[in-house]
């Protein structure tokens, strides 16, 4: 697996960075695979998800979307040695796991992020070997704790975690601010 962290701002641009990354990337031989975190809990985020899904049909190299709010392990499972990946986006996943309902789960928000901080170990783990470039794109992290909320602090800080894991993993990380690409490693 070759793996990219970009991570910037709300409108800095990184999505469509990680996208033409990605376009890049691709040479035909497996999939070009468009893993969406979002989850339509509003209108305003379900016009989004229906324009981003509209946008990628309609490009010249059609992307094999998956829609995967929460699931990320059993959709790591499903990918092929040739693909190309770009999951958008860490953050909104995160943010998933922690509030919204699951399955046979009865534990907190806290105890939910320190679950999906192995559970992003675990799924990557399922792919290290395969022949697979993966693009992985987050929100950058907020400056300064707020003393007034712990859960948001607990965020931050596995958030911040998970972040410095794909890091690590990477061959290339990147960080975008206003359209500009700044590459760290």
């Amino acid at each position: 697996m070759e793996l990219t962290f970009i991570a910037g701002g709300v409108r800095s641009g990184k999505s469509a960075f990680a996208e033409n990354l990605a376009l890049s990337a691709y040479k035909g031989d497996g999939r070009l695979v468009y893993m969406a975190s979002g989850v339509a809990m509003d209108s305003e985020m379900k016009q989004r998800i229906a324009r981003h899904q509209k946008d990628r049909a309609t490009q010249p190299i059609a992307w094999h979307t998956i829609e995967a709010p929460l699931r990320i392990g059993a959709i790591m499972n499903t990918l092929r040695e040739g693909d190309v990946v770009l999951w958008d986006c860490v953050t909104t996943w995160l943010t998933n796991m922690m509030y919204m309902p699951m399955e046979n789960k009865t534990i907190n928000s806290s105890e939910r992020l320190e679950e999906a901080r192995m559970i992003i170990q675990q799924a990557f783990a399922t792919i290290q070997h395969k022949n697979i470039t993966f693009f992985v794109v987050s929100n950058e992290l907020f400056d300064e704790p707020d003393l007034r909320h712990n859960e948001l602090n607990h965020y931050r800080k596995v958030l911040g975690d998970i972040h410095q894991w794909l890091v690590e993993q990477a061959t290339a990380a990147y960080e975008l601010t206003e359209g500009i690409a700044k590459k760290w490693k």
